[in-house]
């Protein structure tokens, strides 16, 4: 894994940690924002890629999902993830789970504190272990648990980035969303 090459074991799994911690923060902040708006403003098409905030927060949602029930059906994270099964099934990337503010907010706070919970068991085995999926597409692929890990957070930051942008044409000011502010603004 090159994270671990770049960073060190130990280093590796506490970035990672971080990132986890960053997640959670961050959704707060920004779902709090959103809240601002009405459901028009929300759902309004603004152009984006996802189309609307709505659909952006929601395919967040979805991509955490899928990924967390990929690596909820290997057998180096089965146990800590079986509330997966409990979750919705996403079938696309841009499906909208739920239209309802307050309810994929709560989806969200369920899904940011699994993901914490289980960034408490990695260690350097289970994120070196291997997860075999199959990708929407059906395609098979086998990737490391860390480096899927790091794509997962890095698509997260992306996708939220792509929200601050559309708060910010409705008016809202996102505020500061770096990393290091998380450190002088603990929730």
């Amino acid at each position: 894994m090159v994270l671990i090459q770049l960073l060190g074991r130990c280093e590796t799994i506490e970035y990672l940690q971080r990132m986890a911690r960053y997640n959670q923060w961050m959704n707060h902040k920004l779902y709090e924002k959103v809240m601002l708006l009405s459901d028009d403003d929300i759902a309004k098409d603004r152009g984006a890629f996802f189309s609307s905030i709505l659909g952006t927060l929601n395919h967040i949602l979805v991509g955490d999902m899928v990924w967390f029930r990929r690596f909820a059906a290997s057998k180096a994270c089965k146990e800590y993830l079986t509330a997966m099964k409990d979750m919705p099934r996403p079938t696309g990337l841009d499906e909208i789970l739920f239209t309802d503010m307050s309810d994929l907010k709560e989806q969200r706070e369920i899904m940011d504190a699994l993901i914490l919970d289980f960034s408490q068991v990695w260690d350097e085995t289970m994120l070196q272990s291997d997860i075999r999926y199959r990708d929407m597409k059906g395609h098979k692929h086998q990737r490391s648990l860390g480096e899927l890990l790091q794509h997962v957070f890095n698509h997260q930051t992306h996708h939220r980035g792509q929200v601050t942008t559309l708060l910010s044409q409705a008016g809202i000011d996102p505020e500061a969303t770096d990393l290091l502010v998380m450190g002088m603004d603990r929730i």
